[in-house]
């Protein structure tokens, strides 16, 4: 039974590979909800928009088109203005070259910077995303963090996560989870441990399975381990089954993610399957928590 589920984690792990070379769009809001914001249309009389505000206008455009149409907007965005970080940002999203993504998100980090000035880092640290203009940067930031985790530049990976979060501990973009999903394959249990307590009343399954593989890492099989693995199965009872392999997970990712339901366990495991594979005993006695528990 082991050797068959092992396999089957295996496959999910050549599947994560694939989503991961077709992520979804980093939950970008739609062009009819961003133009809200903008500024309303000048007049004669009215000074005339800046190159930034134009280049993010096509941004608008592009998120709403497919292909090379998106990547056209993307560059004539560019040529409005090189402080452009969302261009670079979609650039990255669609080219098929890890190294070439890792360039690209590293120039829309820099672009986001000039946009926003040095000076934004030292007075709006703890609601960066509650600024429109610092939110280019911090998509960039988090793209750049992604590749650096894929090509094996871990710590450095580590730093960007923790940074992001001081910048924002509201988290809007669900870093916490990146980040706990690295420091449980790294065995960074104190951190995870304090990370976990810093967002406690999350109640996705990715904390309640993160918890779980604390616990069990520290007390193995024991009643703690038990109760929280009945807290884990409780949250999202779906996970397991993709985690063993009994079901595939899709070539796509969900675009959008409920609370205890499949897209949630297809979601958690597509990011985690590291974690558990480095932690192939409390796999395993998973497997016998739940064979047992059959009637």
């Amino acid at each position: 039974m082991t050797n068959v589920l092992r396999q089957g984690t295996l496959m999910n792990e050549g599947r994560k590979a694939e989503a991961k070379l077709t992520p979804p769009d980093a939950r970008y809001p739609g062009q009819a909800v961003l133009r809200m914001f903008a500024e309303p249309e000048t007049s004669a009389a009215e000074p005339k928009r800046s190159a930034l505000d134009r280049a993010q206008d096509l941004i608008c455009d592009a998120w709403e088109a497919r292909g090379r149409a998106r990547i056209a907007l993307a560059r004539k965005a560019l040529e409005i203005s090189p402080d452009c970080a969302d261009a670079y940002v979609l650039l990255a999203e669609n080219t098929g070259s890890l190294k070439r993504a890792l360039e690209l998100y590293a120039a829309g980090m820099e672009a986001g910077e000039r946009a926003i000035g040095q000076s934004t880092f030292k007075t709006d640290v703890g609601h960066f995303w509650g600024l429109l203009e610092t939110r280019p940067y911090m998509r960039a930031r988090a793209g750049f963090a992604r590749c650096l985790w894929a090509t094996e530049r871990r710590k450095e990976a580590i730093e960007h996560y923790r940074d992001m979060l001081r910048l924002n501990p509201n988290d809007n973009q669900g870093l916490r989870y990146l980040l706990a999903a690295c420091l449980i394959e790294l065995g960074c249990d104190e951190e995870l441990a304090d990370l976990l307590d810093a967002y406690e009343d999350d109640a996705t399954a990715e904390w309640a399975y993160a918890r779980f593989l604390l616990v069990f890492r520290k007390h193995g099989d024991s009643d703690e381990s038990r109760r929280a693995l009945a807290d884990a199965l409780e949250t999202n009872p779906h996970a397991p089954i993709y985690l063993f392999g009994l079901e595939k997970l899709p070539r796509r990712l969900p675009d959008c993610v409920g609370f205890g339901d499949e897209s949630e366990a297809v979601s958690y495991v597509a990011n985690n399957l590291g974690g558990w594979m480095v932690n192939e005993d409390a796999l395993e006695w998973l497997v016998r928590q739940l064979e047992a528990s059959q009637p």
